[in-house]
């Protein structure tokens, strides 16, 4: 057994993972509480993974460093090359997982990672995973993490393996737990899908430290036989029950959205003099004083981004957290006549389908590929950024769980000096919707405030098949039913395609409305859409309807009201 990792462990360690990932993704993907085939929270921590490992290897290639790299050499370059890398929810919070594990190796200054070290990266790990959410919740990865740091901690004393199994053990145990602590877990019977992929990484460690050559996975096996997921392998056989409509891949996550009528000023400043802990009391000031809140960066140099009525708060509580300069107050009602030129502003547009891609694309933005099992990765999308040649950004994630991988490549862009607004599009409805208002005439934060209100006064639901048996939000489904959903949550479930769309609709504009979109996917039937949206124009006389074929997966029908 070892008693510290050395660089070459660590390199075992991390494509011991790997190879987990790639091996038990697919049952990860089936531990999501929907019965809609979307989910890829196991593929997108194996992405990831893969694509780092593969950067840090080109990294090391052109140094001259390859296979000779320091400890501190190869985790900071793995961690600087995940969060490029990270795809989705899971893939973004795996990266500040891996960052705090960078840290504490980093800071030791050790040739070798032993108890200390090794116990001192899984608290980091921990706090960065807590940090990256902005409102966590328990039962999910965070809850996972902080278990086995705690239990890392409490076996310093008796040395390396014991860390690693102690922290093993105990998220073994909260990961069983967590099927309890949520609600929608706890109706699908399933355990979090983002904390079983810390188990694996976890039991990599550990089969590092013991040098045990067996497969890792073993501690997943007995989730295979308890009764809430003695469906798994039938799960797989199928693709998978998925990530939910409206659920974070990993860690569900909330915040303010931009709204009509909402905050009347942009504010943005660099602070110094700061770190971890007054950043995360600063980005909890600024949450409750308005929205559009970034606050990224560290150890020595924060940017803070927030859009707030009160000023002179936002700057106060920098004050409170370090020292800001550079500081910038933009008044939206101001931006009218200080106009860019037409070149001045870019838009970056993700898109599931062809059909949507080419609606991006024939209104001006750069578009990015990424949806259901293939969402893109915060790298790419920050080489989208840059093909713009554009020093002001607008960024369209058009997806819930891409959204924290837009996050930190807009921030990664910023650090290079552009300047990158980042449009909470959820879905592809909301993205339209936003992209309908954009002035190419106006500047960035002009553009951003009036998309994100538009995004954000737009109802979404959606029409899926369901791939398999399941307790839903409306009921009980089977293989093969009809599932609408509003906002995110199924509403109803039925047998006929327009039928359930229709009620969806209806329920879309129970509060009123002007503009229906209807965006048909791949899987929609010949003449559904054009069908679907005349039905709609009789039965609701005064809106307009849009029908788009858009070929997006998994949802044969996306709806929108404005």
């Amino acid at each position: 057994m070892l008693e510290a990792l050395s660089a070459v462990d660590a390199r075992r360690w991390a494509v011991l993972t790997r190879m987990a990932f790639a091996a038990r993704r697919a049952e990860i993907d089936a531990l999501n509480v929907f019965p809609v085939p979307d989910g890829d929270t196991g593929t997108n921590l194996y992405l990831t993974l893969d694509a780092a490992l593969d950067s840090v290897r080109a990294e090391h290639e052109k140094a001259g460093i390859l296979g000779t790299a320091t400890l501190e050499q190869e985790c900071s370059a793995l961690s600087r090359s995940m969060l490029l890398t990270a795809r989705g929810n899971s893939g973004v919070i795996l990266s500040q997982l891996v960052r705090g594990f960078a840290e504490a190796i980093a800071e030791s200054g050790l040739p070798e990672a032993g108890p200390v070290v090794i116990a001192d990266g899984m608290a980091r790990a921990s706090a960065r995973a807590y940090a990256s959410v902005t409102h966590p919740e328990e039962g999910t990865i965070l809850t996972v993490a902080k278990a086995a740091a705690e239990a890392g901690a409490a076996a310093v004393e008796a040395g390396l393996p014991a860390v690693a199994e102690a922290a093993l053990d105990a998220a073994t145990a909260a990961l069983r737990a967590t099927t309890g602590q949520l609600a929608a877990l706890e109706r699908a019977g399933v355990v979090d899908a983002g904390a079983a992929g810390y188990l694996l990484l976890l039991e990599a460690l550990a089969r590092v430290v013991h040098q045990d050559g067996a497969h890792v996975g073993e501690r997943m096996e007995p989730f295979a036989e308890d009764p809430s997921l003695r469906r798994r392998e039938e799960w797989s056989r199928q693709g998978g029950p998925v990530e939910p409509m409206g659920r974070t891949g990993g860690a569900p996550t909330s915040g303010h959205d931009a709204t009509p009528g909402g905050p009347a000023f942009e504010v943005m400043y660099l602070l110094r003099d700061s770190d971890e802990e007054r950043a995360a009391a600063l980005r909890e000031v600024l949450d409750g004083l308005g929205d559009s809140l970034l606050v990224v960066g560290g150890p020595d140099l924060w940017n803070v981004h927030v859009h707030v009525d009160d000023v002179g708060a936002a700057i106060e509580a920098g004050l409170d957290a370090g020292r800001p300069y550079r500081v910038r107050v933009t008044h939206f009602a101001d931006q009218v006549g200080h106009r860019l030129p037409a070149s001045g502003v870019a838009v970056v547009a993700c898109a599931a389908g062809p059909g949507l891609a080419e609606v991006f694309e024939g209104a001006g933005a750069v578009v990015v590929t990424s949806g259901p099992g293939l969402r893109a990765s915060a790298g790419q999308l920050l080489d989208a950024i840059r093909a713009t040649h554009a020093l002001s950004v607008i960024v369209l994630p058009n997806d819930r769980d891409t959204e924290m991988a837009a996050r930190a490549a807009a921030s990664a862009a910023e650090q290079e000096g552009l300047d990158v607004h980042l449009v909470r599009s959820r879905t592809a409805v909301q993205g339209l919707a936003a992209f309908a208002v954009f002035d190419e005439n106006a500047s960035a934060a002009r553009n951003a405030a009036e998309m994100s209100h538009a995004a954000a006064a737009t109802r979404h639901g959606a029409v899926a098949l369901a791939s398999k048996q399941a307790l839903t939000s409306a009921g009980p489904c089977e293989a093969g039913d009809v599932l609408g959903a509003v906002g995110g949550d199924v509403v109803v479930v039925g047998h006929d395609l327009a039928e359930v769309a229709l009620d969806v609709v209806r329920r879309l504009l129970s509060s009123g409305g002007e503009l229906v979109t209807v965006i048909g996917g791949e899987a929609a039937p010949e003449g559904l859409v054009e069908d679907l949206g005349a039905r709609i124009e009789r039965g609701h006389r005064d809106v307009e309807v849009t029908v788009i074929d858009g070929g997006q997966p998994h949802y044969p029908l996306l709806l929108g009201v404005e």
